[in-house]
């Protein structure tokens, strides 16, 4: 079954094209070379990284992505890290045991406090997403302001070693978007990427949530192409991260009913269809 880019339901600006031009020489960047580090991801991926390719990248822009457009019963996964890296260790574990993508979106002040976490998230395999700098609410900006929060975090996430793991990607804090901050992020080269559901395990059990209630919000979302959105870490004064606990769980009911975990990479590549299936297929902020 034909399978296409995520949904773009406005027409793309003349300037915004431009801009996708020039993010498909995204790899090319300062900062964003093979090191190391990256040669190791790569090989420990479970599904290589792709290039931004013009007509991928271009395809997303225009739009509140919330969903992968597809008949395929495929899902992504994906982490928002904005606090600290408690649980990180769990998730990553139980990714790389069942050899499952995933797009980790961070803030530019958590790659500058936590450094470490980009280069492990790297070597592990995973993409990297721009998820502003310090978490705004960017209807309180100026345009200016909203560009600084996106290129100071774009600036973060490559000083920490990025590398070729990061990607076009932008996800709104609190997700709160419109056609107009999302046309602004485009023309940076930037495509927003949201969310089907949040498990909203980041709100904690003093936010009334537990494990089973967190997987339960991540099996009621599925459907062919959903994106799910997690967390790691947990808010000041909290130790538990929920999502670790629920990753499992929610891994193991997206195999049972028949869906496949994708890497959003894969809709970077000139066809814009998902990649191949992975071991793992046989709200807020």
């Amino acid at each position: 079954m034909e399978t296409h880019s995520l949904i773009a339901h406005r027409p793309v600006p003349r300037r915004v094209l431009a801009a996708g031009l020039l993010a498909a020489a995204w790899n090319a960047l300062p900062g964003a070379g093979a090191a190391t580090a990256t040669a190791t991801a790569r090989a420990r991926a479970p599904h290589p990284a792709a290039p931004a390719d013009g007509a991928g990248l271009r395809a997303l822009f225009g739009s509140e992505n919330r969903v992968i457009r597809t008949r395929e019963r495929v899902v992504a996964v994906t982490f928002n890290a904005a606090w600290n890296d408690t649980g990180l260790d769990r998730v990553l574990g139980e990714l790389a045991r069942r050899r499952t993508p995933a797009t980790f979106f961070l803030t530019g002040d958590f790659a500058d406090r936590l450094p470490g976490v980009v280069r492990k998230v790297t070597a592990a395999g995973h993409g990297l997403g721009n998820h502003s700098y310090s978490h705004p609410y960017f209807k309180d900006l100026t345009a200016a302001g909203r560009r600084r929060e996106v290129r100071a975090a774009d600036r973060a996430l490559r000083a920490a070693g990025a590398g070729d793991a990061l990607t076009p990607f932008f996800r709104f804090p609190y997700s709160e978007t419109s056609p107009a901050h999302i046309k602004e992020v485009n023309a940076l080269g930037f495509a927003d990427i949201e969310f089907t559901a949040d498990t909203n395990g980041w709100k904690g059990t003093e936010g009334g949530m537990t494990v089973d209630r967190a997987v339960r919000r991540a099996v009621d979302a599925l459907r062919p192409g959903a994106i799910l959105q997690m967390h790691v870490g947990a808010s000041e004064g909290r130790t538990e991260v929920i999502d670790a606990l629920a990753l499992r769980p929610v891994l193991d009911a997206v195999r049972a009913r028949g869906y496949r975990v994708i890497d959003l990479r894969t809709l970077l590549r000139p066809s814009g269809r998902p990649g191949p299936q992975s071991a793992s297929g046989s709200g807020r902020s």
